[in-house]
């Protein structure tokens, strides 16, 4: 048997055993076995491809056992498959008619019925819990099949319904990017990119993918410069890094005196090694790792049925805005708060009633004597 891996609607790929001798060409359509049914796709990789994309994408390690792809698609078949796909969107707006209806909370993407129209398949996308028994009844009752409603994310949604990025090319994760891994906001500062969440967003309002593609780069470039703002001892004495030029590998420094020169990497490491001086790279190796795509990897696998649409939170860190102090103090007044000793507070009253309950001058009345007295023994 040899291994094809075949394309849907939407970019939903899959891999498929084929028991010919003669294996399909690419964007041959081939009926393949699908649940409880027949479904129709386009070959997209065979051979020595198949079998590396099935060993490093989500939908190759996760499956299992691979169904078999039965025949090649005939004049017909391809017909019958495009007259569904006209019909995809005629049934997403009845299912957005019965979600208005039924008042939750959700949008619905996409639709996408199966070739022998046994089952018929919705995406939605949701910002909080949504029970849709009931929507799933109602939309049964409609279009006399099976229904199916799979929740995807924002960037799923994106890869799903294809695009123009503002590159003025392909969404990435449409084209060929095989699977979609969280991008945090560290891997912009790391860049030096502009923390402004509409520059560095995509058309899924997250963070780009492309900021991944050159961060390796940059996390090992700067582990050969000074850290930013550190002081190090060079011929001319110590003077503080002000900026580091990855590129040109070129350092700016600045004396005591307020000189800024520009010097060379390799000649300020001569410099420091002649004073038996070291500087702190601009990225430690624990920072480093923490950012690397091995440590952020992970494979999200959407649940069905009821399920909390809370998805990639760890993906994005909070907006730019929450990071600042409060509008209503100044910075004087905030390390003022920082400088202020902690001061402990005892039982309410404590000091105050001290006094009275030992018959000292508190003026109160005392355990051992019945009436009122002054501190000097003399009746009131």
């Amino acid at each position: 048997m040899h291994l094809i891996e075949v394309a849907f609607k939407g970019n939903r790929k899959e891999f498929y055993l084929w028991e010919a001798d003669d294996v399909p060409a690419v964007n041959t359509a081939v009926i393949v076995e699908a649940d409880r049914g027949e479904d129709l796709g386009r070959v997209h990789a065979t051979g020595e491809l198949a079998l590396k994309r099935k060993e490093g994408t989500p939908h190759g390690m996760a499956s299992e056992e691979c169904r078999k792809a039965r025949r090649i698609a005939s004049g017909d078949d391809v017909r019958k498959h495009d007259e569904l796909r006209s019909q995809d969107e005629d049934a997403r707006r009845k299912a957005m008619e019965r979600v208005r209806a039924n008042a939750l909370v959700m949008k619905v993407s996409d639709a996408e019925w199966q070739w022998d129209r046994k089952k018929l398949t919705f995406y939605f996308t949701a910002e909080k819990r949504v029970d849709f028994r009931t929507l799933v009844r109602e939309l049964a009752a409609t279009f006399r099949t099976r229904i199916e409603l799979k929740q995807i994310g924002v960037r799923d949604e994106a890869r799903r319904l294809d695009g123009i990025g503002r590159c003025g090319r392909q969404y990435c994760s449409a084209s060929w990017l095989p699977e979609l891994r969280p991008v945090s906001l560290g891997v912009a500062k790391d860049q030096r990119l502009s923390l402004n969440p509409t520059q560095i967003s995509g058309a899924c309002g997250r963070l780009m993918c492309s900021l991944r593609y050159e961060h390796d780069f940059y996390v090992q470039a700067r582990r050969r410069f000074p850290k930013e703002g550190k002081t190090v001892r060079t011929s001319v004495g110590e003077e503080r890094v002000i900026s580091n030029d990855i590129f040109r590998e070129r350092v700016v420094l600045r004396s005591s005196e307020g000189e800024v020169r520009t010097i060379p990497l390799a000649q300020l490491l001569a410099e420091t090694e002649a004073t038996g001086g070291t500087f702190t790279p601009a990225m430690s190796e624990r920072r480093a790792q923490s950012f690397s795509p091995a440590a952020n990897e992970r494979i999200v696998e959407e649940p069905e049925g009821v399920m909390d649409t809370e998805d990639e939170v760890l993906d994005d860190e909070p907006a730019i805005e929450a990071e600042q102090p409060p509008a209503t103090q100044s910075a004087s007044e905030l390390a003022a708060a920082e400088r202020r000793p902690h001061r402990r507070r005892g039982r309410r009253g404590g000091r105050r009633n001290r006094g009275r309950r030992d018959g000292g001058a508190g003026g109160g009345p005392s355990k051992e004597g019945g009436g009122d007295s002054k501190p000097g023994g003399a009746p009131a």
